[in-house]
């Protein structure tokens, strides 16, 4: 019989995270059997409970799908008796993980050496825009400023509009990926030589990883890239994004036999006697797409994907998320986990969870999402105090 632990069963994560990369990595953590505690401020939390609507009661959409599995404890990091408390459970973690910018947590009390001095194997991962060193390392960071701070933007858009950014989370999504990739490694090197380990990582460096094909072009050959719109980075006009007459669909026509395909099914092998060669389509873009774009523009979107698939031409339609929603891959995929409606009773809602399949011990959400502070007794009873310890430390203004 398959063994069916998971790969961080028995690991604890101690997670100061807030908004998006950094509980989006713990999420990854505890989908993989971690028990990652999830230390939140009192009274407000991490701001993504809030952040879009004030009638959400601290479980908005982006809270959910950032913090499945995860328990929750309030915990007001100034008060004299945090330490007590922080240091307890460090010591009976793995792994600490904290997205405050550079320097805060240290002046919390809580860095690394702090940590490091009552869990000496303890891997200490920070989440940052630019790295804990460095002449960027104090500058404030959100998304759409490492988007256009990498040179990620520069190589995203339309040459008649200019730079764009794209319409996702694009570096802090990547970031958290990057995020539970490194804790991970730094996990199974302990398991390996028994040390903790001090991990680093930032937005900055994720996003480079993200255009590394485009960077790396340009230090080996000096190459600046353009502003493309929907062209292919190949500037081959068989591979863009062209209107029908319901939608839009992508092709990626690029090898021979593809926009050989390609042409027959739109009627125009001519184009492909008169520029044979792929330099040759390049230099006569203009000409060859004038061809082309009325004729995808003259059938609907079903159409050319059913045709376009049938010959092996990669295609695929440009879908709203209201379609991408319903595609019966992600039941195969578990992309999608189902959790009790936060604001209805008996009722259920999906959340996208995580990014892969693994046989035996598949990702898997352990619990929903933390209401705020709703583990706070319990996890506080695991390190030891009473009720009475408890009771005291909440007058206070400590949790």
């Amino acid at each position: 019989m398959a063994d069916d632990r998971q790969a961080l069963s028995g690991l604890r994560i101690l997670d100061f995270t807030q908004v998006l990369a950094g509980p989006f990595a713990t999420q990854q953590l505890a989908q993989l059997g971690a028990d990652v505690v999830k230390i939140e401020e009192p009274q407000t939390g991490d701001i993504t409970r809030g952040l879009l609507s004030m009638a959400s009661a601290g479980m908005e959409p982006s809270f959910l799908t950032c913090n499945l599995g995860k328990r929750s404890l309030t915990l007001n990091l100034k008060h004299e008796h945090a330490k007590d408390i922080v240091f307890k459970l460090a010591a009976s973690s793995d792994a600490v993980v904290e997205n405050f910018k550079p320097g805060t947590i240290e002046r919390l009390g809580f860095g690394y050496d702090a940590i490091r001095a009552v869990k000496p194997n303890i891997v200490y991962a920070s989440i940052s825009g630019y790295g804990q060193t460095g002449p960027k390392a104090e500058l404030p960071a959100f998304d759409g400023a490492i988007q256009a701070d990498s040179g990620m933007m520069s190589i995203s858009g339309h040459p008649d509009t200019g730079p764009m950014r794209t319409g996702y989370f694009s570096v802090d999504m990547s970031t958290a990926l990057n995020a539970a990739f490194a804790i991970t490694a730094a996990l199974f090197r302990r398991h390996v030589t028994g040390e903790g380990q001090r991990v680093d990582i930032s937005m900055l460096d994720s996003a480079m990883v993200m255009t590394a094909p485009q960077m790396s072009n340009y230090l080996v050959s000096g190459t600046t890239p353009e502003l493309m719109g929907n062209r292919s980075p190949t500037r081959q006009p068989t591979c863009n994004v062209f209107e029908t007459q319901d939608g839009y669909v992508q092709i990626v026509a690029l090898r021979e036999t593809q926009i050989e395909a390609f042409l027959a099914i739109i009627g125009e092998q001519a184009l492909r006697v008169a520029y044979p060669e792929p330099a040759d389509r390049v230099d006569n873009a203009a000409q060859i797409n004038a061809q082309i774009v009325p004729k995808i523009a003259a059938k609907p979107t079903r159409y050319w994907v059913n045709a376009l698939e049938a010959a092996g031409v990669p295609v695929a339609a440009i879908r709203q998320l209201s379609e991408v929603a319903g595609d019966p891959q992600f039941e195969h995929r578990l992309s999608f986990a189902e959790i009790e409606s936060p604001g209805a009773q008996d009722a259920k809602v999906r959340v996208v969870s995580a990014g892969h399949l693994a046989h035996p011990a598949a990702p898997r959400v352990q619990r929903p999402p933390p209401r705020l502070g709703e583990h706070t007794d319990e996890i506080l009873a695991d390190l030891g105090f009473t009720e009475h310890d408890v009771q005291m430390l909440r007058s206070s203004g400590c949790l």
